[in-house]
Protein backbone atom coordinates (compact mmCIF):
# COMPACT_ATOMS: atom_id res chain seq x y z
CA UNK A 1 0.00 0.00 0.00
CA UNK A 2 1.28 3.74 -0.61
CA UNK A 3 0.94 6.52 2.40
CA UNK A 4 -0.02 9.39 0.60
CA UNK A 5 -0.05 13.22 1.98
CA UNK A 6 -0.70 16.87 -0.03
CA UNK A 7 1.38 18.27 1.93
CA UNK A 8 0.45 21.54 0.76
CA UNK A 9 -2.01 22.88 -1.69
CA UNK A 10 -1.25 26.34 -2.95
CA UNK A 11 -0.06 27.86 -5.86
CA UNK A 12 2.57 30.88 -6.33
CA UNK A 13 2.68 31.90 -2.69
CA UNK A 14 2.33 30.43 0.12
CA UNK A 15 0.13 31.88 2.58
CA UNK A 16 -0.82 31.35 6.47
CA UNK A 17 -3.40 29.02 6.05
CA UNK A 18 -1.90 27.37 2.95
CA UNK A 19 1.37 25.98 2.10
CA UNK A 20 2.54 25.23 -1.67
CA UNK A 21 1.43 22.33 -3.51
CA UNK A 22 3.90 19.41 -2.65
CA UNK A 23 3.32 15.42 -2.64
CA UNK A 24 4.68 13.02 -0.15
CA UNK A 25 4.61 8.98 -0.67
CA UNK A 26 5.76 6.52 1.49
CA UNK A 27 6.02 3.32 0.56
CA UNK A 28 8.04 0.02 1.91
CA UNK A 29 10.46 2.14 4.37
CA UNK A 30 11.28 4.79 1.72
CA UNK A 31 9.44 8.21 0.58
CA UNK A 32 8.90 9.75 -2.29
CA UNK A 33 8.58 13.32 -2.77
CA UNK A 34 7.67 15.81 -5.65
CA UNK A 35 7.55 19.00 -5.61
CA UNK A 36 9.55 21.35 -2.91
CA UNK A 37 8.19 25.00 -2.83
CA UNK A 38 8.78 27.46 -0.30
CA UNK A 39 7.91 26.11 3.19
CA UNK A 40 7.59 22.32 1.89
CA UNK A 41 9.76 21.12 4.82
CA UNK A 42 7.37 22.88 7.84
CA UNK A 43 4.10 21.09 6.21
CA UNK A 44 6.31 18.13 6.66
CA UNK A 45 6.85 18.90 9.70
CA UNK A 46 3.02 19.82 10.85
CA UNK A 47 2.44 16.49 9.39
CA UNK A 48 5.10 14.88 11.60
CA UNK A 49 6.74 13.03 8.41
CA UNK A 50 10.11 13.25 8.37
CA UNK A 51 12.68 14.05 5.78
CA UNK A 52 15.28 11.52 5.97
CA UNK A 53 13.71 8.68 4.56
CA UNK A 54 13.25 10.51 1.47
CA UNK A 55 15.06 9.10 -1.11
CA UNK A 56 13.73 10.06 -4.71
CA UNK A 57 12.92 13.99 -5.41
CA UNK A 58 10.53 14.71 -8.45
CA UNK A 59 10.15 17.82 -10.12
CA UNK A 60 7.56 19.10 -12.31
CA UNK A 61 9.22 22.11 -13.89
CA UNK A 62 11.27 24.79 -12.30
CA UNK A 63 8.78 27.82 -11.20
CA UNK A 64 10.11 28.87 -7.96
CA UNK A 65 6.71 27.26 -6.20
CA UNK A 66 7.74 24.44 -7.17
CA UNK A 67 11.37 24.19 -6.31
CA UNK A 68 12.61 27.28 -3.77
CA UNK A 69 12.40 24.42 -0.54
CA UNK A 70 14.81 22.42 -1.92
CA UNK A 71 17.92 23.82 -0.67
CA UNK A 72 16.43 23.96 3.31
CA UNK A 73 15.07 20.49 3.31
CA UNK A 74 18.49 19.34 1.55
CA UNK A 75 20.62 21.32 4.89
CA UNK A 76 17.64 19.32 7.07
CA UNK A 77 18.31 16.32 5.72
CA UNK A 78 22.08 16.31 5.98
CA UNK A 79 21.96 17.43 9.51
CA UNK A 80 19.86 14.41 10.47
CA UNK A 81 22.81 12.60 9.65
CA UNK A 82 21.54 11.31 6.52
CA UNK A 83 24.21 9.51 4.10
CA UNK A 84 22.49 7.45 1.51
CA UNK A 85 22.46 8.59 -1.89
CA UNK A 86 19.12 10.95 -3.07
CA UNK A 87 18.21 10.79 -6.56
CA UNK A 88 16.41 13.80 -8.20
CA UNK A 89 14.32 13.22 -11.25
CA UNK A 90 12.77 16.57 -13.52
CA UNK A 91 13.00 18.13 -17.06
CA UNK A 92 15.89 18.55 -18.89
CA UNK A 93 18.53 20.92 -16.77
CA UNK A 94 17.63 19.20 -13.29
CA UNK A 95 21.45 19.49 -12.74
CA UNK A 96 22.00 23.38 -13.58
CA UNK A 97 18.85 24.45 -11.60
CA UNK A 98 19.93 22.04 -8.83
CA UNK A 99 23.50 23.50 -8.53
CA UNK A 100 22.94 27.17 -8.86
CA UNK A 101 20.19 26.50 -5.69
CA UNK A 102 22.65 24.84 -3.67
CA UNK A 103 24.91 27.45 -3.70
CA UNK A 104 24.14 28.11 -0.31
CA UNK A 105 24.00 24.49 0.69
CA UNK A 106 27.31 23.24 -0.76
CA UNK A 107 28.24 20.58 1.28
CA UNK A 108 25.41 17.74 1.97
CA UNK A 109 27.03 14.48 3.76
CA UNK A 110 25.38 12.50 0.92
CA UNK A 111 25.86 12.16 -2.54
CA UNK A 112 23.19 13.71 -5.62
CA UNK A 113 21.85 11.51 -8.63
CA UNK A 114 20.43 13.28 -11.49
CA UNK A 115 18.08 11.55 -13.94
CA UNK A 116 17.02 14.56 -16.87
CA UNK A 117 13.99 14.26 -18.43
CA UNK A 118 14.35 14.90 -22.38
CA UNK A 119 11.28 12.55 -23.90
CA UNK A 120 7.63 13.01 -23.66
CA UNK A 121 6.83 9.72 -21.75
CA UNK A 122 9.91 7.98 -19.57
CA UNK A 123 9.79 5.41 -17.12
CA UNK A 124 11.70 5.08 -14.23
CA UNK A 125 11.37 1.87 -11.71
CA UNK A 126 12.32 2.52 -7.98
CA UNK A 127 12.02 0.77 -5.01
CA UNK A 128 9.30 -1.91 -6.74
CA UNK A 129 7.39 1.02 -8.21
CA UNK A 130 7.07 2.43 -11.47
CA UNK A 131 7.34 5.89 -12.03
CA UNK A 132 5.89 7.23 -15.20
CA UNK A 133 6.98 10.75 -16.56
CA UNK A 134 4.81 12.47 -19.22
CA UNK A 135 4.84 15.96 -20.75
CA UNK A 136 2.23 18.14 -20.06
CA UNK A 137 1.05 21.70 -21.38
CA UNK A 138 2.52 24.41 -19.48
CA UNK A 139 4.36 28.26 -20.73
CA UNK A 140 7.65 26.03 -19.72
CA UNK A 141 8.46 22.33 -19.97
CA UNK A 142 6.42 20.74 -17.21
CA UNK A 143 5.52 17.16 -16.56
CA UNK A 144 3.57 14.77 -14.36
CA UNK A 145 3.83 11.41 -12.71
CA UNK A 146 2.09 8.32 -12.32
CA UNK A 147 3.52 6.12 -9.38
CA UNK A 148 2.16 2.38 -10.17
CA UNK A 149 2.19 -0.62 -7.56
CA UNK A 150 1.80 -3.89 -9.49
CA UNK A 151 0.14 -6.87 -7.86
CA UNK A 152 0.80 -10.42 -8.33
CA UNK A 153 -1.74 -12.80 -9.23
CA UNK A 154 -2.82 -15.44 -6.93
CA UNK A 155 -0.98 -18.57 -6.30
CA UNK A 156 -2.35 -21.60 -7.79
CA UNK A 157 -1.58 -24.85 -6.16
CA UNK A 158 -2.48 -27.30 -8.78
CA UNK A 159 -1.06 -25.18 -11.34
CA UNK A 160 2.59 -25.75 -9.32
CA UNK A 161 2.06 -29.38 -9.02
CA UNK A 162 1.28 -29.38 -12.71
CA UNK A 163 4.75 -28.72 -13.49
CA UNK A 164 6.04 -31.54 -10.80
CA UNK A 165 7.74 -27.95 -9.04
CA UNK A 166 8.91 -29.13 -5.39
CA UNK A 167 7.14 -27.47 -2.13
CA UNK A 168 10.23 -25.81 -0.89
CA UNK A 169 10.19 -23.75 -4.04
CA UNK A 170 6.75 -22.40 -3.44
CA UNK A 171 7.14 -19.51 -1.30
CA UNK A 172 9.82 -18.05 -3.31
CA UNK A 173 8.33 -18.55 -6.10
CA UNK A 174 5.02 -16.35 -5.16
CA UNK A 175 7.30 -14.09 -3.99
CA UNK A 176 8.96 -13.42 -7.35
CA UNK A 177 12.15 -15.12 -7.48
CA UNK A 178 13.07 -17.16 -10.12
CA UNK A 179 14.94 -20.76 -9.19
CA UNK A 180 17.38 -23.00 -11.06
CA UNK A 181 17.22 -26.49 -9.61
CA UNK A 182 18.73 -29.40 -10.97
CA UNK A 183 18.98 -28.18 -14.71
CA UNK A 184 15.64 -27.23 -14.39
CA UNK A 185 14.36 -23.71 -13.98
CA UNK A 186 10.94 -22.43 -12.35
CA UNK A 187 9.46 -19.08 -13.08
CA UNK A 188 6.81 -17.12 -10.89
CA UNK A 189 4.09 -17.51 -13.70
CA UNK A 190 4.71 -21.52 -13.33
CA UNK A 191 2.54 -20.90 -9.92
CA UNK A 192 0.87 -17.66 -10.11
CA UNK A 193 -2.81 -16.55 -11.79
CA UNK A 194 -3.50 -13.50 -13.97
CA UNK A 195 -2.03 -10.29 -12.21
CA UNK A 196 -4.48 -8.53 -10.18
CA UNK A 197 -5.18 -4.82 -10.18
CA UNK A 198 -2.43 -3.00 -8.71
CA UNK A 199 -2.44 0.69 -7.01
CA UNK A 200 -2.14 3.43 -9.04
CA UNK A 201 -1.27 7.09 -8.50
CA UNK A 202 -1.65 10.69 -10.96
CA UNK A 203 0.10 13.69 -9.80
CA UNK A 204 0.22 16.43 -12.49
CA UNK A 205 -0.05 20.31 -12.10
CA UNK A 206 0.77 24.03 -13.67
CA UNK A 207 -0.79 22.98 -17.31
CA UNK A 208 -4.20 23.06 -19.78
CA UNK A 209 -6.17 20.13 -19.92
CA UNK A 210 -4.05 17.58 -22.40
CA UNK A 211 -4.77 14.59 -23.46
CA UNK A 212 -1.59 13.19 -22.47
CA UNK A 213 -3.12 13.47 -18.35
CA UNK A 214 -6.30 11.97 -19.57
CA UNK A 215 -3.93 9.07 -21.05
CA UNK A 216 -1.79 8.71 -17.95
CA UNK A 217 -4.80 9.37 -15.28
CA UNK A 218 -6.92 6.49 -16.91
CA UNK A 219 -8.49 4.14 -14.15
CA UNK A 220 -6.02 6.35 -11.70
CA UNK A 221 -7.52 5.02 -7.74
CA UNK A 222 -6.33 8.68 -6.96
CA UNK A 223 -6.13 11.53 -9.51
CA UNK A 224 -4.04 15.07 -8.06
CA UNK A 225 -4.68 17.77 -10.33
CA UNK A 226 -4.24 21.47 -10.59
CA UNK A 227 -7.25 23.57 -10.23
CA UNK A 228 -5.90 26.67 -10.45
CA UNK A 229 -9.44 28.98 -10.72
CA UNK A 230 -12.31 27.99 -9.36
CA UNK A 231 -14.14 31.61 -10.05
CA UNK A 232 -15.73 30.68 -13.91
CA UNK A 233 -14.99 34.02 -14.82
CA UNK A 234 -11.70 32.91 -14.85
CA UNK A 235 -11.75 30.86 -17.61
CA UNK A 236 -10.24 32.79 -19.92
CA UNK A 237 -6.98 33.84 -17.44
CA UNK A 238 -6.29 30.06 -17.28
CA UNK A 239 -6.22 29.54 -20.87
CA UNK A 240 -3.71 32.40 -21.06
CA UNK A 241 -1.29 31.87 -18.26
CA UNK A 242 -1.76 27.85 -19.28
CA UNK A 243 -3.13 26.61 -16.04
CA UNK A 244 -6.86 24.74 -15.22
CA UNK A 245 -9.70 25.78 -13.94
CA UNK A 246 -11.70 23.44 -11.21
CA UNK A 247 -13.88 22.78 -14.02
CA UNK A 248 -11.68 21.28 -16.30
CA UNK A 249 -9.75 19.20 -14.38
CA UNK A 250 -13.28 17.50 -13.53
CA UNK A 251 -14.06 16.89 -17.02
CA UNK A 252 -10.59 15.47 -17.38
CA UNK A 253 -11.26 13.00 -14.22
CA UNK A 254 -14.57 12.06 -15.55
CA UNK A 255 -12.91 11.11 -19.03
CA UNK A 256 -10.09 9.44 -17.26
CA UNK A 257 -12.38 7.30 -15.37
CA UNK A 258 -10.67 7.79 -12.14
CA UNK A 259 -12.03 7.01 -8.67
CA UNK A 260 -11.57 9.99 -6.98
CA UNK A 261 -9.75 13.52 -7.71
CA UNK A 262 -8.20 15.67 -5.72
CA UNK A 263 -7.87 19.45 -6.78
CA UNK A 264 -4.47 21.11 -5.86
CA UNK A 265 -2.34 24.44 -6.28
CA UNK A 266 -5.04 27.09 -5.64
CA UNK A 267 -4.71 31.09 -6.47
CA UNK A 268 -4.35 33.13 -4.10
CA UNK A 269 -7.76 34.46 -4.99
CA UNK A 270 -8.96 30.93 -3.89
CA UNK A 271 -9.91 31.28 -0.44
CA UNK A 272 -12.35 29.09 0.29
CA UNK A 273 -12.12 26.06 -2.38
CA UNK A 274 -14.91 24.26 -1.02
CA UNK A 275 -17.50 27.10 -2.50
CA UNK A 276 -17.12 25.43 -5.56
CA UNK A 277 -17.26 21.89 -5.31
CA UNK A 278 -20.94 21.58 -6.08
CA UNK A 279 -20.51 22.63 -9.16
CA UNK A 280 -17.55 20.86 -9.91
CA UNK A 281 -19.02 17.75 -8.16
CA UNK A 282 -22.00 17.84 -10.78
CA UNK A 283 -19.02 17.79 -13.26
CA UNK A 284 -17.56 14.97 -11.39
CA UNK A 285 -18.82 13.66 -8.00
CA UNK A 286 -15.62 11.79 -6.78
CA UNK A 287 -14.11 15.18 -6.20
CA UNK A 288 -12.38 16.79 -3.38
CA UNK A 289 -10.90 20.16 -2.59
CA UNK A 290 -7.28 19.59 -1.37
CA UNK A 291 -6.49 20.89 1.93
CA UNK A 292 -2.82 20.92 3.56
CA UNK A 293 -2.15 17.82 5.21
CA UNK A 294 -4.74 15.85 3.00
CA UNK A 295 -4.00 12.29 3.66
CA UNK A 296 -4.75 8.84 2.43
CA UNK A 297 -4.15 4.96 2.14
CA UNK A 298 -3.97 2.88 -1.02
CA UNK A 299 -4.25 -0.40 -0.39
CA UNK A 300 -4.98 -3.53 -2.85
CA UNK A 301 -8.42 -4.26 -3.47
CA UNK A 302 -9.69 -7.90 -4.29
CA UNK A 303 -11.94 -6.74 -7.22
CA UNK A 304 -10.84 -5.66 -10.39
CA UNK A 305 -13.41 -3.62 -10.50
CA UNK A 306 -13.97 -0.47 -8.08
CA UNK A 307 -17.05 -0.23 -6.03
CA UNK A 308 -17.52 3.04 -4.61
Amino acid sequence: MLDVCLLGCGGMMPLPYRWLTSLMVRYNGGSILIDCGEGTQIAMKEKGWSPKPIDLICFTHYHADHISGLPGLLLTMGNAERTEPLTMIGPKGLSRVVGALCTIAPELPFKVRFIELTDPKQVIEYNGLRIRAFRVNHNIVCYGYTIELDRAGKFQPEQAKSYQIPMKFWSRLQKGETIEDGGKRYTPDMVLGTPRKGIKLVYTTDSRPAESIVEHAFGADLFICEGMYGEPEKASKAKEYKHMTFYEAARMAKQAQVKEMWLTHFSPSVVRAEEFMDQVRAVFPYAKAGKDGMTTELAFTEDAEYER
